[in-house]
């Protein structure tokens, strides 16, 4: 959850106001390689593990037979089988008739090595494909793996975690049955000062699995169980268990601004927010996704992350050497120049946007694209005093050229907005845009094939570039209709002329 996300987003054709602003408060579109490999995991041991020539080819009657020796050697030559580093033959043995046995064999109270070699078999297949998952679940093996979690002996306790983990992670539906047969209330019993480390990593990863996904999110009665036990790992000094807990705070806070108000009620946010200096990469990672999925919420929701200095952070973050923390730090404050003026002004007063533009300038491409948001929207929520800070716009118009049609409706909103609050001085900002080589770049966008752009680019000319000493080209200038509007036809100007951006 990866899990690029698709965000839709709406133009004004004029200035955009409060309302548009609200639009471009937005999640982040920052890929997550982590959400891809760990939903599910296998239980693969240092020890050697059997090939498919060492499989008893009697296993169905070995592992039902009455001798109890016989039965756990069976048992156990399935699970090392299924924990091969190599390719793994889940689907074989599921055709086999193996589930069932392993099942049963979850019953077994008086043969607690049995459940445990059973328990991390079926973990292994249900750490497969989401068929090899749901053939476990079908199984009826849920119900007993959460009775497992109420045995007296640990190794049995942290496979059944283990193996439920898998289920849940295979995604929300999954989720939402082993939560309704009360997973919750046992897996929390768990967090405490005797538990091995190992296991407690464990348990903090199903918790992670059981915030992910947000369509639908988890129920909001298991999100209020699971915040305290948040507050408390946050804590913890292991750094997996720390990284894990800071994920699956970032996940609650993807669902929108209900659960946001949720995890900042738990009072986690002030021990959230000193995480972005940590000195683990993975851990600033995720603190950084969390608390910019906050600051997408409301502007009350956005300014308890402020008033915890957030921002004191971000110089750090700007340079940081990772180019992906670069990124996730712009689109954070791209959502705080979505903001009100005041917030606005927090990222002027913390000289923050030398930073950003130096990110317009010099960072990889998506950099830039948050780099521009995060401009734009400082010139659509700012006051014209707070806009001074932007006259820089020469690293913008490098992006006037690019493909990506979004980003170049949004670096001429950032243009024409600030032509628009430039009032009486436009004419000065203007000069600037032609000295410092953004006119040939807006004009070029004429020809543009989205009618928006082509439609914004001929507005800007005529309002603000439209003197005697521009010299325009008769064939642009949109025809006039009787009702005093322009129509525009781009395929007129097209046909003869090739274009490549």
């Amino acid at each position: 959850m990866c899990n690029t996300m698709n965000v839709t987003f709406k133009y004004n054709k004029g200035p955009l106001g409060p309302n548009s602003v609200r639009e471009r408060k937005r999640k982040s579109r920052v890929s997550n390689k982590r959400d891809e490999h760990l939903l599910k995991k296998r239980n693969v041991p240092q020890e050697d593990s059997l090939e498919d020539s060492d499989f008893d080819s009697d296993f169905k009657g070995n592992a039902t037979s009455d001798n109890a020796v016989v039965q756990l050697s069976a048992v156990q030559a399935a699970r090392k089988l299924l924990s091969s580093d190599r390719n793994p033959p889940i689907d074989d043995l599921i055709k086999s008739g193996i589930l069932p046995i392993l099942v049963k064999c979850l019953e077994r109270d008086d043969n607690p090595s049995l459940q445990f070699e059973a328990a991390w078999a079926l973990t292994n297949i249900a750490s497969g494909t989401s068929q090899q998952t749901q053939a476990v679940v079908k199984s009826n093996a849920v119900p007993l793996f959460l009775r497992l979690l109420h045995s007296p002996h640990h190794n049995v306790c942290e496979q059944a975690v283990w193996a439920l983990g898998n289920i849940i992670g295979d995604g929300p539906q999954c989720r939402d049955y082993v939560i309704s047969l009360g997973v919750v209330k046992p897996l929390l019993s768990f967090i405490n000062p005797s538990i091995p480390i190992t296991f407690l990593r464990n348990v903090t990863w199903v918790i992670v699995n059981l915030c992910r996904n947000k369509d639908p999110p988890p129920p909001m009665e298991t999100v209020q169980e699971l915040l305290p036990a948040l507050c408390v790992l946050i804590y913890h000094t292991d750094i997996n268990i720390l990284v894990d807990t800071v994920w699956a705070l970032s996940y609650l806070t993807d669902g929108g601004n209900e659960q946001i108000q949720m995890v900042i009620d738990s009072g986690v946010v002030p021990f959230l927010v000193p995480l972005l200096s940590h000195q683990e990469v993975k851990v600033q990672t995720a603190a950084l996704r969390a608390v910019g999925n906050i600051v997408t919420g409301t502007d009350e929701q956005t300014q308890v992350v402020l008033n915890c200095d957030v921002l004191s952070h971000f110089p750090n973050l700007l340079t940081h050497p990772k180019e992906k923390i670069n990124k996730e730090a712009v689109w954070f404050l791209s959502n705080i120049t979505a903001g009100n003026q005041q917030q606005v002004q927090a990222v002027i007063d913390a000289g923050l946007v030398p930073l950003i533009i130096h990110q317009l300038a010099k960072g990889d491409f998506g950099t830039q694209k948050e780099a521009a948001w995060a401009i734009s929207n400082l010139t659509i929520s700012g006051r014209k005093d707070q806009e001074s800070n932007t006259h820089t716009l020469q690293p913008q118009y490098h992006l006037l050229s690019v493909k990506d049609s979004q980003v170049v409706q949004v670096v001429l909103d950032g243009l024409k907005n600030v032509l628009i609050m430039a009032g009486d001085e436009a004419s000065t900002i203007a000069e600037i845009i032609e000295e410092s080589g953004g006119l040939e770049k807006i004009e070029n966008l004429q020809q543009h094939e989205n009618e928006d752009i082509y439609k914004l680019a001929f507005e800007i000319i005529d309002q603000y570039f439209s003197g005697d000493d521009i010299d325009e080209d008769p064939s642009l200038i949109p025809e006039a209709t009787q009702g005093g509007t322009f129509n525009f036809d781009p395929a007129s100007n097209l046909q003869t002329k090739e274009f490549k951006f």
